[in-house]
């Protein structure tokens, strides 16, 4: 199974992707990895991304989720994934993946991103994520929406832990703690 935890910028997908993957052992990817050089650069200087800029970037995230699966291996990714069309991308065509979308209000969100330092993702470039933002829709397979407000990571997880049914492949994952390098 491959878990993609999902959602705006400041969701926390990040960490409770990783606190997922820890708790499970398995191998864990952060989707921000996978964008190229020119991307970061983009948004780094407060240029949002197009539908153009992100296609390779997903590309990159299906193929890794694609080799997790043929070899057999558990692990948990993050993306945005943003659009119905971008969730259709990653989830189409792979039973073993399933996205669980964490669920911010906007003010949330941004209070997360004020408190963060480091990342290349500025806090004036998360109105463009609310403004494309197409909020899962109870009609999507394999997509689970969770609540990511004022619970905290652990209760975030352990939330995902009781309704996602992990036991069968909980200790299949390889190299955990891993994350993907990018290459540029």
């Amino acid at each position: 199974m491959i878990l993609l935890v999902a959602g705006v910028s400041g969701s926390g997908k990040t960490t409770v992707g990783a606190l997922l993957a820890e708790r499970l052992h398995w191998r864990f990817a952060d989707g921000d990895s996978f964008h190229s050089a020119a991307n970061i650069a983009k948004m780094h200087a407060g240029i949002p991304l197009t539908d153009e800029d992100r296609r390779p970037w997903l590309l990159a995230i299906t193929a890794w989720m694609d080799q997790r699966i043929a070899a057999g291996e558990s692990a948990v990714v993050t993306c945005s994934a943003l659009k119905r069309a971008y969730r259709e991308e990653l989830l189409g065509g792979r039973p073993e993946v399933r996205m669980i979308f964490l669920s911010v209000d906007r003010d949330e969100a941004d209070r997360r991103m004020t408190s963060r330092a480091g990342h290349f993702f500025p806090e004036r470039l998360l109105s463009t994520q609310f403004g494309a933002l197409e909020p899962p829709q109870p009609d999507e397979p394999g997509v689970t929406v969770v609540a990511s407000g004022e619970e905290s990571p652990a209760e975030t997880v352990a939330a995902i832990m009781a309704m996602m049914p992990l036991g069968e492949g909980a200790d299949r994952g390889t190299d955990r703690g891993e994350s993907h390098e990018a290459q540029a």
